[in-house]
């Protein structure tokens, strides 16, 4: 699917309007968020935290999030 006022520029993928990683940030650490579409999650790599997407909407609860390992 693509914006309507901007042709050929992605805008969901799997329901996850992609556009609301700018405005959203991480709740712990209020860093920048990256989107994971194969898990449907918003990674915060500063906290250590994944934050599930259901049904295109982010669910930024702390107590939701997924613990995530350091790479």
């Amino acid at each position: 699917m693509t914006d309507p006022d901007t042709p050929d520029t992605p805008r969901r993928a799997h329901g996850f309007d992609r556009h609301m990683l700018e405005a959203l940030v991480c709740p712990v650490s209020h860093a920048r968020l990256e989107y994971d579409a194969q898990r449907q999650e918003l990674i915060s790599r500063t906290a250590g935290l994944a934050y599930p997407i259901r049904e295109g909407i982010p669910i930024m609860l702390i107590d939701q999030a997924r613990q995530i390992k350091a790479d």
